[in-house]
């Protein structure tokens, strides 16, 4: 019996940070959804064709600057890509990923900053599904054009593989992230989803359904943009 209420106790101790923790995530996935949202349904917003041609979409909400100053954290969001083989159909379940590095605080000059990247082609999917992936280096990034069509961007920008966009105390821009690093956060997914699960599992396989903290997301995105106007394919 003793051991018993060892065993409750112990636990006691244990159960509620994963509580916390499993109650952070979601939070994250709801405020996707949110940040999603609000940035796409602005005025000047992302140029709805380059939506439509992305195969990818990552969004890191209220990611704050002076963490990056001190490298005391990093910004963490979320990453869902078109399921299919020809990245052709709905958005897919999403898969946690993290933000660090680099110097976009200090240019941006806001305290929390929101962020939206479009991976426009499954060689970037791939790449930042894979390992860690420096912005400009291992992947060619771009801060994302602005307005409703994307016809007066340079062949730079219409040619990267991550195009960037940014949210700073209601200021909307495209703004560049190079020198940045992009990855995926393992531990995050195992408590979203409650095991241990390769991201592309996640975004490619199906492997797993959308969590209920992520349909506001993923259903804002299958409503924005159902179709892939881009054979997502490498550029």
């Amino acid at each position: 019996m003793k051991k018993i209420l060892s065993y409750l106790l112990a636990a006691s101790f244990v159960c509620p940070p994963l509580l916390a923790d499993d109650s952070k995530e979601n939070g994250r996935l709801e405020n996707c959804g949110v940040v999603v949202q609000e940035i796409m349904d602005i005025p000047d917003d992302i140029p709805q064709d380059l939506i439509d041609k992305s195969t990818c979409i990552i969004v890191y909400p209220s990611v704050v600057k002076g963490a990056f100053i001190f490298g005391a954290s990093y910004g963490r969001g979320a990453m869902t890509c078109r399921s299919g083989e020809h990245f052709n159909g709905p958005w897919s379940a999403p898969t946690m990923m993290a933000l660090e590095g680099g110097s976009f605080g200090l240019q941006i000059g806001g305290q929390a900053t929101d962020f939206v990247l479009l991976i426009m082609n499954d060689r970037g999917a791939n790449s930042v599904l894979s390992s860690k992936v420096k912005l400009g280096a291992d992947a060619s990034a771009a801060a994302g054009p602005k307005g409703r069509n994307a016809e007066a961007s340079t062949d730079v920008t219409l040619r990267a593989e991550i195009l960037s966009y940014s949210r700073a105390r209601g200021l909307f821009a495209g703004i560049s992230l190079a020198g940045s690093t992009v990855r995926p956060d393992n531990k995050a997914n195992e408590r979203v989803y409650k095991k241990t699960i390769a991201p592309q599992d996640v975004v490619f396989k199906g492997a797993v359904p959308v969590p209920a903290s992520a349909q506001k997301f993923i259903s804002y995105l299958n409503k924005k943009s159902p179709k892939n106007l881009s054979s997502g394919k490498e550029i």
